[in-house]
C-alpha cells in the first residue's frame, strides 16, 4: 500500500546537525526535576529485508532513549517479536476509511464516498490516486472494519490497534499544500466535501426531516457537520469495543487539533472511547512555527480534560536541525503532552534529543 505521508509533498525537507545544542541555547527546555515516566512512540514500516540482529540493535536504542511503542505500519512478526523483547509495545498501524484494496475496489465500489459533485472516489479519487474513502455511514463498512480489527488483534505478538485516516477526506488541505496541488481552498470546494452518497443522505433526512443536497448552502449547515462527526465518531467507537474486548489498547492518529480536525476533515476525536491520542502536529504544514506545537497541545489537552492521554505527533521534515527538533519536543511536554510520537529518518541525534528533553522537562 503506498504510503500514508508519501503525498503530503511540503517541500520543507532539511537535513538534521551532526550534534545537539544544550538545552540553554535553544531556550526551550528549563532545567528542572529529572521526571521519566513520559511514554514515546514511533511510526514505522517494517521492511522486509531488516535483520534480526540489527532490529534488537535498533529497538534496545529506542528504549534506551525513552521510546515505550512502536507503530508498525504493516504485519511483521519478526519486527514485533523483536521489539517486545526490547521491551516495546508493538502495534497494528491500520489504514481505517482510506482504503484502496483492489479486491475492495472491484467488489464493493457502492462502499466509497460520493463528493458534492456526486463523483464516487471509487473511480475519481481526489487530490492523489491512493485517496479512496469508505463511506462511515453504512452498516457494512463498519462490521467490515469490526472484523478487520478483530483479526489483526487475535495474534498474540501484536500489543494493539493504532488506526490512521480514521476521517473524511480533506476538504481542506494544510494551507502549505496549496502551492503543490495548485488549490485555493479559501472556501469548501464540491469535489472536495464528503460524503453525499444515498446513504448519508437518507439517514441525515431520517434524524432531521430534510434532505442535505436540497439546503442552500449544505457546506455550512451545522447539522450536517455535526452528522458526519458523529458518522465517524460512531466507527471508532465500535472499534473500540473490539479493542477492549480483546484486552488491548486502542489509539489514533488525528488532525493536531480539535478544531483543526473538525474543520478540515470531519474528525471531533475528543468524543471518541480510546486509550491515547497522537495528534500529528505537523507545524509545518500549517505554516506555523515550531512553538506553535505546544499551542496544539495545549489546546487539545485542555479538550480532552484527561479522559486519556496525548502523545505529541512530529514530523521530522519540518525541522531545521536537531537543535529545533529537540525544542519541539520540550514545547509538547511543557504544554501537557505525555510524550511524543515521532514520524521521519529516526537518526541517533533524534534519540539523544529525546532523552535529553525527557530527563530535562517536568510532567505538567
Amino acid at each position: 500500500m503506498t504510503h500514508r505521508r508519501r503525498f503530503l509533498k511540503t517541500g520543507v525537507l532539511a537535513g538534521f546537525t551532526a550534534s545537539l545544542l544544550p538545552a540553554a541555547a535553544i531556550g526551550a527546555a528549563p532545567k528542572v526535576e529529572n521526571k521519566r515516566d513520559w511514554k514515546h512512540w514511533v511510526w514505522i514500516r517494517p521492511n522486509e529485508k531488516d535483520k534480526e540482529a540489527d532490529l534488537q540493535k535498533l529497538y534496545k536504542r529506542f528504549y534506551d532513549a525513552g521510546v515505550r511503542g512502536v507503530f508498525f505500519e504493516r504485519d511483521s512478526e519478526m519486527h514485533y517479536r523483536t521489539a517486545k523483547a526490547q521491551k516495546l509495545e508493538a502495534h497494528r498501524w491500520m489504514w481505517t476509511l482510506n482504503r484502496g484494496e483492489k479486491s475492495l475496489l472491484q467488489s464493493h465500489p457502492e462502499w466509497y464516498s460520493k463528493n458534492r459533485k456526486g463523483e464516487s472516489c471509487a473511480d475519481k479519487p481526489p487530490y492523489v490516486g491512493y485517496y479512496r474513502w469508505l463511506c462511515p455511514s453504512r452498516e457494512e463498512v463498519a462490521q467490515y472494519l469490526e472484523a478487520d480489527v478483530k483479526q489483526i488483534l487475535s495474534k498474540d505478538y501484536i500489543d494493539g490497534i493504532h488506526l490512521d485516516y480514521v476521517r473524511f477526506c480533506d476538504v481542506i488541505l494544510p494551507v502549505n499544500l496549496w502551492d503543490t496541488y495548485k488549490i485555493e481552498q479559501t472556501k469548501e470546494l464540491p469535489e472536495y466535501d464528503y460524503c453525499y452518497c444515498e446513504v448519508c443522505r437518507q439517514k441525515y433526512k431520517e434524524w432531521k426531516g430534510a434532505d442535505v443536497m436540497q439546503i442552500q448552502y449544505p457546506e455550512e449547515s451545522l447539522s450536517w457537520r455535526l452528522y458526519r462527526y458523529n458518522a465517524v465518531t460512531n466507527i471508532v467507537n465500535r472499534l473500540a469495543k473490539v479493542a477492549q474486548g480483546n484486552n488491548k489498547p486502542i489509539t489514533a492518529a488525528v488532525f493536531p487539533t480539535p478544531e483543526v480536525a473538525r474543520r478540515n476533515v470531519r474528525q471531533d476525536w475528543v468524543a471518541w472511547n480510546l486509550n491515547g491520542i497522537c495528534p500529528m502536529i505537523y507545524h509545518g504544514f500549517y505554516k506555523e512555527d515550531v512553538a506553535w506545537i505546544g499551542n496544539a497541545v495545549e489546546e487539545g489537552v485542555k479538550a480532552l480534560q484527561g479522559r486519556f492521554p496525548l502523545y505529541a505527533g512530529i514530523y521530522l521534515p519540518d525541522f531545521k536541525n536537531t537543535a529545533e527538533v529537540q525544542q519541539g519536543m520540550a514545547y509538547a511536554l511543557q504544554n501537557g503532552a505525555a510524550g511524543i510520537s515521532i514520524f521521519g529518518d529516526i537518526t541517533d541525534d533524534v534519540l539523544k534529543a529525546l532523552k535529553q528533553v525527557s530527563t530535562t522537562t517536568k510532567k505538567k
